[in-house]
C-alpha cells in the first residue's frame, strides 16, 4: 500500500506541473486519492473567505446527496474545526460523532472513519481535504503524512492558478489602461478637447453603447487610423 501511494503522490505531481485546469488537477487528486489511501469517498473543500464557509469543490464520489452537502462555517463540525486550527483531525464513525454535521448523509452513504486534513498556502489554510472509509479504520502515521503532501500540493496547484488568473487580470487591466489612453489623445487631437472633457466622452460613449472602455478605445483608434 505504501507504494501505492507514493505513486499516486508521484501522479499529482505530474498533474500540477502539467497545463490541465484547475478543475481537472483537483479531480485527479481526489480520484488518485481516493484510490491510494483505499477511500469510500475523498473530498476537496475550498473556502470562500466572503462567507466564511467551505463548499465541496471536488470529489470522486458520484453521491448526489455528498456533492450537494451544504456547505460548512469555519469552525463548525469536523472540517469547519480543520479549518480554524490548521491542524488534522480523525473520528473513528463519522455516524456517531456528535463533531460531525452531516451525519444523515454518513449514514445512508455508509461512511466510518473520517481523516482531514487542511490545505495551507504558508500558515493560510484555504481549504481541507476529506478522507473517508466504509469501515472502521486507524489512520497511521504515514497515512496522515501522505494526505498532508496531496493537500500541500493541491493547495500549491490552486495558488499557481490564481497567480495566473491574477497575472492574466493585472496585464489585461494594463492593456486596457494603454487603449484608453491613446484614444484619449486622439480625440483631444481631433477635437481640440481637454484630457478631462475627452475621458468623459469616451465613458458617455461606452454607457450609451454598452460597451466596454476597452471597446470604445479600440474603435476611436480604428477610425483614427483609417482616417489618416
Amino acid at each position: 500500500m505504501r507504494a501505492e501511494q507514493l505513486e499516486a503522490l508521484s501522479e499529482i505531481s505530474r498533474a500540477i506541473t502539467s497545463e490541465l485546469y484547475l478543475e481537472d488537477i483537483l479531480k485527479l487528486i481526489v480520484t488518485v486519492t481516493a484510490g491510494a489511501m483505499r477511500s469510500k469517498i475523498c473530498s476537496l473543500m475550498l473556502l470562500d473567505e466572503k462567507t466564511g464557509q467551505l463548499y465541496v469543490r471536488a470529489t470522486q464520489s458520484v453521491s448526489e446527496a455528498y456533492i450537494k452537502k451544504p456547505p460548512v462555517k469555519v469552525g463548525d463540525g469536523i472540517a469547519g474545526r480543520v479549518a480554524r486550527t490548521g491542524r488534522p483531525v480523525i473520528s473513528k464513525d463519522v455516524k456517531k460523532d456528535p463533531n460531525y454535521i452531516n451525519r444523515k448523509i454518513a449514514a445512508k452513504e455508509k461512511l466510518c472513519s473520517l481523516l482531514c486534513v487542511p490545505l495551507k498556502v504558508g500558515d493560510k489554510v484555504i481549504g481541507v481535504l476529506n478522507c473517508y472509509t466504509s469501515r472502521p479504520h486507524r489512520f497511521t502515521g504515514d497515512e496522515i503524512n501522505i494526505l498532508s503532501t496531496v493537500a500541500n500540493q493541491a493547495a500549491v496547484a490552486i495558488r499557481n492558478t490564481e497567480l495566473m488568473v491574477n497575472t492574466q487580470v493585472i496585464r489585461e487591466e494594463l492593456e486596457s489602461r494603454k487603449l484608453v489612453e491613446r484614444a484619449k489623445d486622439v480625440i483631444m487631437q481631433e477635437n481640440r478637447l481637454s484630457g478631462a472633457q475627452a475621458y468623459r466622452l469616451l465613458q458617455k460613449q461606452s454607457m450609451n453603447s454598452r460597451k466596454s472602455m476597452k471597446e470604445i478605445a479600440e474603435a476611436v483608434i480604428l477610425a483614427h487610423n483609417i482616417r489618416k
